[in-house]
């Protein structure tokens, strides 16, 4: 097994803009016990690290977020090797002060999913991972500081609704969201933060801000084919930023893969279960969580 790899989670645009910058490319086509991940993995290298991408919705953009195989593509991206996953996504802000275009790096979750696999454990035993800090500090740590230097505006923490979907949201829930606290809605990241976290691997998530959700009022008079067009724009704005963001990081950084981050240890009591009470076939399945 190839080890120290990081993983990139995003959409088409990011593969694609990823894959030219890759040496040595190669796509893989993993299987696991959860079924086939969104596609296939692209792998290869940036810079001084090992890189694998995986596009979430799958080729064309076919798979909505409650059909993605969170489970199935966690699993795949630990099995080639991931350590540390950087994740991307849209998402809608909830917060004046965070405008369409700009980058926001997550720090916590509100979870409002309820149709996903949201564990790998299901059957095997009680397993309880702690999630009071559900993304990685230290890798969220690195994506700032370099967002800095390059002079790419990111915020550095920003509280993301996971809602189901795929409609979005009424007013009336997107006003409660405000008052929540919450900056950011979304469709991906549940229970995909949790799966890495059970997986013992570093998450961190850079959020491209579409547009302001339903709370605020639209501009009087405004049709829907110019607020898809200003949404297109914001969302070429942001994903040109994280592309950029996310090159530097690879390309210049060498500490994204760290064995003694806390997040590589969260299975260490999260096993309640007497081990004797586990299946051995279970064990011999998910024993690369374990790693």
């Amino acid at each position: 097994m190839v080890e120290n790899i990081v993983g990139i989670l995003g959409g088409t645009g990011l593969g694609e803009a990823l894959s030219e910058q890759l040496s040595g490319a190669e796509s893989v086509k993993p299987r696991t016990p959860f079924g086939k991940p969104s596609g296939e993995v692209l792998l290869g290298n940036i810079g001084s690290n090992r890189v694998a991408f995986l596009n979430r919705h799958g080729s064309g953009h076919k798979l909505s977020p409650s059909e993605i195989p969170y489970r199935a593509n966690i699993f795949a991206l630990k099995e080639l090797g991931v350590r540390t996953v950087i994740s991307s996504g849209a998402v809608g802000s909830l917060n004046e002060q965070i405008v369409p275009g700009d980058l926001v790096l997550v720090d916590q979750f509100i979870d409002k999913s309820y149709k996903r696999e949201g564990s790998f454990f299901e059957g095997f035993g009680a397993v309880h991972c702690e999630m009071s800090e559900p993304t990685c500090s230290r890798v969220r740590g690195i994506l700032g500081n370099k967002a800095e230097q390059i002079g790419v505006l990111t915020h550095s923490k920003g509280t993301y609704v996971c809602m189901e979907g795929p409609q979005f949201s009424t007013r009336a829930e997107s006003l409660m969201h405000r008052f929540w606290g919450a900056d950011l809605i979304g469709m991906t990241a549940m229970p995909e933060a949790k799966l890495a976290r059970e997986a013992q691997m570093c998450y961190a998530l850079v959020a491209l801000v579409s547009d302001y959700d339903c709370w605020r009022p639209r501009k009087e008079g405004e049709d829907k084919q110019s607020l898809l067009e200003e949404i297109i724009s914001n969302m070429e704005k942001a994903t040109e930023n994280c592309l950029r963001l996310i090159k530097n990081v690879l390309t210049n950084e060498k500490g994204l893969v760290f064995s003694e981050c806390q997040c590589r240890k969260s299975l260490d009591l999260a096993v309640w279960t007497d081990q004797n009470q586990i299946d051995t076939a279970d064990k011999e399945k998910l024993k690369i969580l374990f790693e």
